[in-house]
Order: structure tokens, then sequence, then C-alpha cells
């Protein structure tokens, strides 16, 4: 038996199921919008994040072949290590022409000492014979008057005493000359011998700088040198990362960043941890211009076709030092990142980076003089007249 169709029925269940079906869809906007309100009203998120760090370049300082590498890709180093050994040979030949140009040096300032003592020596015995050919020239004259002596002898000792008094201005001054170059110097401060000691400290670094140290502690990447380069001054080497220092670089919409300020607090997600691994961070100041504007070729908007795009504006954050030092990042990973703008922070134009860490600083080069200090010290004391 056939069941009879009625159209009445069939209006009556659509009009239930369109009901049922416009009933979830509106419970399932409020539901989000509830979730919304309680969770999201209060935050602005962004995908285009990345972890930064400092990458801390490694260069040759001096020119010279590689004779040995010691640190390689993802090693961890300390401050001060050798990463890498350059041939010493020239650089100690320098070292020791520059030892024997001071040495000599400061036997030429004491050659000077001497010679000024000579010449005023000198002066002295031409004074002497100065009052003696006077004295002659006075008994000569007296008795000329008598005929016991010739005019030829007077005349002679006339010409003899202007002999010597132009001797006595030559001598005087080749002694003024002298003294001039030492004036008052000792053998420390003599401009030669500082000149010297110029050259020595500057050979004596090229000879230390052929061990290329890491300048901080990190992880070694991107190592490009190879035994046996021959190498010049400036030439990158490998890169240092220290990894208790990064950051996040956030780029927000320019719609997004009207509320966001330095101090408000930030919630991370890292992609490579699935998103499941929650890090907290600080808004730490904003960047003064979007990514277009220090882009390397300027997008020219003054032309004559025109599309608006969002820009992006970069947020720096700061990571939470003891979340990193329980889970390690590198730079580069994507994250999921979103800033708390409930939060009240500072101005938009304030900065709370701090230029404190390791990486802002290094003093593995500042007693790399102390040794050839030393250095010069006994070889004035040997050279001493």
């Amino acid at each position: 038996m056939q069941k009879t169709i009625r159209p009445r029925e069939i209006l009556q269940q659509r009009r239930r199921r369109l009901r049922f079906v416009t009933m979830m869809l509106l419970l399932a906007a409020l539901a989000y919008g509830l979730y919304w309100w309680l969770t999201q009203r209060d935050w602005v998120k962004t995908d285009d994040a990345f972890i930064a760090g400092h990458l801390i370049g490694v260069k040759a300082q001096v020119d010279g072949t590689v004779v040995e590498i010691l640190a390689e890709n993802t090693q961890a180093v300390n401050k001060g290590d050798v990463l890498v050994r350059l041939d010493g040979s020239y650089a100690r030949v320098a070292v020791q022409q520059a030892e024997a140009e001071l040495a000599k040096t400061v036997r030429e300032f004491y050659a000077l000492k001497a010679r000024l003592a000579s010449l005023g020596q000198r002066l002295v015995a031409k004074q002497a014979a100065v009052t003696q050919v006077e004295h002659d020239l006075q008994r000569f004259k007296a008795a000329a008057g008598d005929g016991a002596v010739s005019d030829q002898q007077v005349q002679n000792a006339e010409d003899k005493l202007r002999e010597l008094a132009a001797a006595i201005r030559e001598t005087s001054a080749e002694q003024d000359g002298v003294a001039a170059q030492l004036r008052d110097s000792g053998v420390e401060d003599y401009p030669a011998v500082e000149q010297a000691k110029s050259r020595l400290r500057r050979a004596y670094l090229d000879y230390l700088r052929r061990e290329v140290r890491a300048p901080v502690a990190g992880y070694v990447a991107k190592r490009k040198v190879q035994v046996g380069d021959n190498l010049h001054a400036g030439a990158a080497l490998m890169v240092v990362v220290p990894l208790e220092e990064l950051w996040v670089e956030a780029n927000f919409l320019e719609t997004q960043i009207a509320d966001i300020r330095p101090g408000q607090a930030v919630e991370i997600r890292v992609d490579a941890f699935g998103g499941e691994r929650l890090y907290h961070g600080r808004v730490q100041g904003l960047n003064p211009g979007s990514g277009s504007s220090f882009a390397l070729l300027p997008t020219d908007n003054a032309t004559g076709n025109f599309i608006h795009i969002a820009e992006r504006v970069q947020v720096r954050i700061a990571l939470a030092p003891e979340e990193l030092r329980a889970a390690p990042l590198q730079p580069g990973l994507s994250t999921l990142t979103r800033v708390r703008i409930a939060d009240t922070g500072t101005s938009a134009l304030a900065s709370e980076v701090r230029l404190a860490g390791a990486a802002y600083r290094t003093d593995i080069y500042d007693h790399e003089l102390d040794g050839v200090e030393d250095k010069i010290r006994e070889i004035i004391a040997a050279n001493r007249s």
C-alpha cells in the first residue's frame, strides 16, 4: 500500500530543520562571540613573527694562511677560545724586526745625549783657546810698541781669535740642534723611541691575532674557512650565536599597532614545538618605520598604478630568560605571537631595549698589549748606555 505524500507535512519538516540549523548557527556565532570577548578582545596576534638573535661574525684580523681550525658548526665555545689559527712566520719576523728597530732607536737616543755632552766639552775647550789667544794678543800689542813683536804676529793672533769665535758659533749651533731634538725628553718619551714602540706594539698585535678568538660565548654556525686558505684581514670565517640572548621580531599590520606599547605582556607559541609550549615575553619597542621603508628597493607609490596594501611594522619582544634556559630556541624559528593590548604600557616611542648583554661588549682584547709592554721595558733597559 503506497504512503500518501502530504505537501503540508513536508513543508513543516523543512521549517523545523531550517529552524534547527539556524539555531545551531546562532549558537555557534554566540559561542564564538563569547569566546572572542573573553579571550581575544584584549589581544592582537600575528603569525608573521620569528625568533631573532645576535649573529656574531668572526673575521680574520690579519693576513695569513690557515693552519688549524679548532671549532666546527653546532659546537659550543667559550669567550676567548681560539677558533682558527693562522701561520705566524711572517708575524714573528715582523716582531723581531720591530724589536731590533726599538733597540737601535734607544741607542741612537743615548748617542745624541753623548754627542750633546761632547759638544759642550768642545765649547769649553774653544772658550779656553779664545782666552789664551786674547791674552797672547794683549801681550803682542804691548810688545809691538817696543818692536819686540812684529805686526805679522799681532795680525795672526787677531785672525786666530776670529777663527775661534766662528768655531764657537758653529759648535754652539750644532749643540742647539742636538738639544732641540732631545729637549727635555727621557728615553721613554723620546718621539723616535715612541714611534719604534708603536711599531713593536702593532707587530706584536699582528702576531697575537693570528689566533682568532671567540668574542662571546655561544654556538658555532656557518663556518666558511678551510685549512690552507690564504686570508686577508676582514675575511669572514664563521658565526657565533649566543642562544641565551634571543628575542622575537613580530611584524604586525598597520591596522593592529595603534594600541601596541612597550611594556605590554606577550604570549609566544613556537611552531617547532607544535604550538604546545607557551613562552612569555614583553614588548620592548616598535621600529620607527614599516618594513617597506627599509627595503633594498623601496616602493614608489607616486606612479600611475597604485594598489593599497596594508604595511607591516616590526615589534621587538623580549623573551623570558628562565623559559629560554628551560627550553632553548634558535634564531629563525616561526612563532604565533600575540600582544595583550589591554595592558597600559609606556609611550609608543619609548624603548625598553637594554645594552647590558654579553653580545654588546667583549673584553678579550683589553689585555693584549700587557706582554709587549714588559718586552719594551726589557729592550730599553738592555740598550741603555
